[in-house]
């Protein structure tokens, strides 16, 4: 499988999308056998509190909100936390599923989906330590639009499984150091 070469004959928006998707593997590619150093990364996020509970959150030159809702003592202006970390995984899955449909040959015309997330609000709360503070289980329900055979799609979900970064995320323990400091 590479993730360097463009399928033979597309649509104009999804030959754009491959050339992106090719150009940036060859970049990549190159960059990180120059220099193995290069394939680690270090993403760096900044927030402060805004309002009731509200999160600006900077990432680069991006600036958004986080929020909650009213129920939860927000104002509501925002996704709240836990729809933001549904929605990025949704997004990661977006561009690793279009990334790998590309290496292996498969054509996707169309990706939606879903994001179920359980979260029990009980240890949020303080009203049970035993129960999880986050997600309990999450459902991807995800529709892909195309002429291949249902096995060919199973074939891209399995090598997406395998790959994208936040879906570890969500399913593996990631080490998390955390230092508070009295300004």
């Amino acid at each position: 499988m590479t993730l360097l070469q463009p399928p033979a004959s597309l649509s104009p928006l999804a030959d754009d999308r491959a050339g992106r998707l090719t150009a940036a593997g060859i970049s990549w590619t190159e960059r990180i056998r120059a220099d193995a150093t290069k394939a680690q990364l270090i993403y760096r996020v900044t927030a402060t509190g805004e309002g009731s509970v509200a999160t600006r959150v900077t990432a680069g030159r991006h600036v958004f909100l986080v929020d909650e809702p009213g129920a939860l003592a927000g104002d509501d202006g925002a996704a709240s936390p836990v729809e933001i970390a549904l929605g990025a995984l949704l997004s990661c899955q977006v561009v690793v599923y279009r990334l790998y449909a590309q290496a292996l040959g498969i054509q996707v015309d169309e990706i939606d989906i879903v994001a179920e997330g359980d979260l029990d609000v009980r240890k949020l709360f303080g009203l049970d330590e035993d129960v999880r503070a986050g997600f309990s289980a999450i459902r991807l329900n995800i529709t892909l639009s195309g002429p291949e055979r249902d096995e060919r799609y199973q074939e891209l979900r399995a090598t997406v499984d395998a790959h994208c970064p936040v879906l570890d995320l969500f399913a593996n323990p990631t080490p998390v150091t955390v230092t508070v400091t009295k300004a």
